[in-house]
């Protein structure tokens, strides 16, 4: 969830962002240990991540151990820990058994609550994420994203929890005839089942002797299947729950170096196609505004120009005429050195005079706005004793990073900004402005506002559907080559949209075009942010109130990035625009 911290971060610095699997490949000998990991167990409808050992789930012995942690997993809400499970290269067993939990009236009430809110694990070997099978009498298929359930509710209303799992990895031989495995599949099928010792033995779950003692209800030659089981785990008070686990190794043809296909590559959840008809769809709009500005820089701005350098009166002599988690981190703080050139630069152009007071708001007013909301949402987190609660030294790091390195270079940058000379103007411009006659409707500022962020948006919105449902539903998205043309599309329909009305504006004779011009094209996150509030009912949100807050406010701070990325292209663009056509009138 903290990732959209950085991400809001990201986005006007324009640094994309994308994450890197394990890329270090690990061989295992036969029988070698292989530890497995637990993350935080999440759920789309709360969007609170919870630690795992928060639930009546077996811990390791001695305690579970953290994961080393740097300072981007903090932010983003990753608790990785320790697992009771031993798993040993190539070496398979069957219900093998865990521990016993009796489950007390506040863990039985925590247990059905987070099963209501669909609650997922996520596991993960040898850096590769659990995927779900899921089987049962009609289907058989396999979930890649997402983790999988910890429990569901039956239609008697009753809840029941995955007790027994069958953790099936698939391995493949690094050179055949020696020794040397490779892990390429981690695939998990979750099992209900009310366990029973033979004989009717019952254990306290205390000793160790349940953990040797044969099982009613499964066997120590085979793995458990769901058409075995006669009666699921309930979740009560008072209720004792046995968890055990079979370990099936399968040997495949994947190699190493594409074991992460299946999950990136998305041909199991969204054909292609898609994509790229979104693309075509986005070209032909990009197409339709370069003919139209093309058309207006050869033959009306052609004909425009030749009347005003062929008829000049005496009265237009006398006027003067009137521009993607810790390297999104780093990126942004050592971007700030940009920032306080180019803004101090634009400041100084237009004849500011509080050069103190732009460089202090370019340094804290926008990442000011949104620390100040991520250590809103921390302080709710932690309330909820939420597992994505950042720790207080690691958002000291953060502070200390924007106070000491960010703050700093922005005022380094606007010194040299400051330092350099005006930009000049192409022509004269005239002290008093003109004045500018009433403007029909379609050209009016919020009729132009309003239209201005439509064509942008629709070259977009598929693709933000996809980009939502990874931020919001725990979902794989790794198409960056097709995201990055979509921002480039973008990037071109605001600049040419931000053109095409600017010419219009100037026709008008209405000179007021650098505002105008950044909300325009600004306007695009309007869209953005009301297809956000349509889309969250995708998400069946819970009735907590920091699912609204973490929703729409982080969805407001990317909005608010957008506004300000789109409305920089767009007031650059007619910047660039506007000294060229300028640059052409000749002037006495």
């Amino acid at each position: 969830m903290k990732a959209l911290f950085l991400l809001c971060l990201g986005l006007p610095a324009m640094v994309a962002s994308f994450y890197l699997p394990g890329v270090d490949p690990k061989t295992f000998p036969e029988n070698a240990p292989v530890e497995m990991k637990v993350n935080t167990i999440t759920s789309m409808h709360t969007q609170l991540p919870l630690d795992y050992y928060s639930m009546p789930f077996c811990e390791p012995d001695g305690g579970p151990k953290k994961a080393s942690e740097n300072l981007g997993e903090f932010i983003t809400g990753n608790k990785i820990q320790s697992s009771p499970y031993h798993l040993y290269m190539l070496l398979e067993n069957f219900c093998s058994v865990l521990c016993q939990k009796t489950l007390t009236a506040k863990q039985a009430k925590t247990l059905k609550q987070a099963i209501e809110h669909e609650y997922h694990n996520h596991w993960i070997i040898d850096n590769l994420p659990s995927a779900m099978v899921v089987n049962n009498e009609n289907l058989m298929y396999t979930e890649f994203a997402g983790g999988w359930p910890i429990g569901f509710q039956g239609v008697d209303k009753k809840h029941y929890i995955f007790n027994h799992v069958k953790l099936i990895i698939e391995y493949h031989q690094v050179v055949p005839g020696e020794e040397g495995y490779r892990i390429v599949g981690f695939y998990v099928e979750p099992i209900s089942v009310k366990h029973h010792y033979v004989d009717g033995w019952e254990w306290d779950g205390k000793n160790m002797e349940g953990r040797s003692r044969p099982l009613q209800t499964c066997s120590n030659s085979n793995w458990l299947s769901t058409d075995q089981v006669s009666e699921l785990q309930v979740v009560a008070e008072n209720e004792s729950i046995l968890y055990t686990y079979d370990v099936i190794w399968t040997e495949s043809e994947t190699k190493w170096a594409s074991r992460w296909d299946i999950y990136l590559s998305m041909d199991n959840r969204v054909p292609a196609r898609i994509h790229w008809f979104s693309i075509i769809n986005s070209l032909l709009i990009i197409f339709f505004l370069s003919a139209l500005v093309g058309m207006i820089l050869v033959k009306n701005l052609k004909r425009d120009i030749s009347q005003y350098n062929s008829v000049l009166t005496d009265e237009e002599k006398a006027e003067e005429r009137g521009s993607l988690i810790m390297m999104i981190l780093i990126m942004y703080v050592l971007n700030g050195i940009t920032a306080g050139y180019v803004s101090s630069r634009l400041y100084k152009s237009f004849r500011g005079r509080e050069w103190q007071r732009c460089t202090i708001l370019t340094a804290v007013a926008f990442p000011g706005a949104i620390f100040a909301f991520f250590v809103l949402t921390n302080i709710v987190l932690s309330i909820y004793h939420s597992a994505a609660a950042t720790p207080f030294l690691q958002i000291l790091s953060v502070m200390a990073l924007w106070c000491c390195v960010s703050i700093p270079l922005v005022f380094f940058g606007a010194f040299f900004g400051y330092k350099k000379p005006v930009w000049e103007y192409p022509c004269v411009t005239s002290s008093i402005p003109r004045e500018v006659r009433p403007l029909p409707w379609y050209l009016q500022t919020h009729s132009v506002i309003l239209m201005g962020g439509i064509l942008p948006f629709g070259a977009a919105y598929v693709e933000l559907f996809f980009i939502l449902s990874s931020i919001w539903m725990e979902q794989f998205y790794y198409v960056f080559g097709i995201a990055l043309l979509v921002c480039i599309i973008l990037a071109v329909t605001c600049g040419e949209l931000s053109i095409l009305f600017c010419y219009f504006q100037l026709c008008a004779e209405d000179h007021r075009w650098q505002w105008r011009s950044f909300f325009t094209c600004g306007s695009t996150a309007f869209y953005v942010f009301a297809y956000s509030i349509m889309w969250f009912n995708l998400l069946e949100p819970s009735n907590l109130a920091i699912t609204y807050l973490l929703y729409f406010g982080y969805n407001f701070l990317i909005s608010l990035s957008i506004f300000i990325v789109c409305g920089t292209i767009g007031f650059l663009s007619c910047s660039w625009f506007t000294q060229t056509i300028f640059a052409s009138i000749k002037v006495d």
